[in-house]
């Protein structure tokens, strides 16, 4: 399945449009997103009772002051807290679906439930596959996690998935030996898992595996402009940014 257009043509904003007073993956960030006309990035975890929320860590201190992992609460009792001192709650991906209805491109992270690129993805990505059997807009369902994108490929061939990709240095990703980190850099796993693009780190794209996806007509997105320099020395190699900080222009 093909990347639609407009994740082409929208800049895309990363977690939401969030800023001060506008904490990221909130209801509030997304809002704002698709009042200026870009397009969404969001993280979706795996609560206690399988619920898809739309939370960026695994755990919860930074951005809600509890303690404990996201994954040991269920939904009743995540929908207590607040993210970063504001009155947003953590959205559902229902609730976000909903709001966004297909008005800009949504791209979606299922984050990696093993934590080390493994097989074991555990059941989030068939919450994701039914909350988007019904859904009528450009999304696309991206994963760091190869086994993930193949198992959520499986379950909603219909939906496009990518690779989020970057040069998997040692210091950022301790959790893997070697061999690992230099084959998931080689983004060796894009064809097998049936994806259509990658959304690779902005810091990264003279990888000689972005170049040869590109040469092959392969969308390159990127991850995380901050500013209007970093966005025209990535647009050198992506046929898109997804942004945070700052506000790129729009066609």
């Amino acid at each position: 399945m093909a990347l639609h257009p407009d994740f082409l043509r929208l800049p895309i904003a990363h977690r939401g449009l969030h800023g001060p007073g506008v904490p990221e993956n909130s209801m509030a960030a997304f809002r704002a997103a698709i009042a200026a006309g870009y397009g969404i990035e969001c993280d979706i975890q795996r609560a206690a009772d399988g619920a898809a929320l739309v939370f960026h860590d695994d755990d919860l201190p930074r951005l809600t002051g509890a303690e404990g992992l996201v994954s040991a609460l269920g939904i009743d009792a995540l929908s207590m807290l607040r993210i970063m001192g504001t009155e947003e709650q953590i959205p559902t991906l229902a609730e976000l679906l909903d709001e966004v209805a297909g008005r800009v491109p949504l791209l979606i992270e299922i984050k990696d439930q093993s934590l080390r690129s493994s097989a074991e993805v555990g059941d989030l990505q068939d919450g994701v596959a039914r909350l988007l059997s019904g859904y009528d807009g450009p999304v696309a369902v991206m994963s760091f996690n190869p086994h993930s994108v193949a198992a959520f490929h499986a379950a909603a061939p219909g939906v496009t998935v990518g690779l989020t990709t970057c040069g998997y240095q040692a210091g950022d990703w301790p959790m893997l030996d070697e061999p690992a980190r230099a084959h998931l850099a080689a983004i060796a796993d894009f064809d097998r898992v049936g994806a259509a693009f990658v959304s690779h780190d902005r810091k990264d794209l003279r990888n000689p595996a972005v170049a040869a996806l590109k040469a092959r007509g392969v969308p390159v997105l990127c991850w995380t402009v901050r500013s209007p320099a970093e966005e025209v020395e990535a647009r050198r190699v992506a046929d898109n940014i997804t942004f945070e900080h700052y506000l790129p222009a729009t066609p």
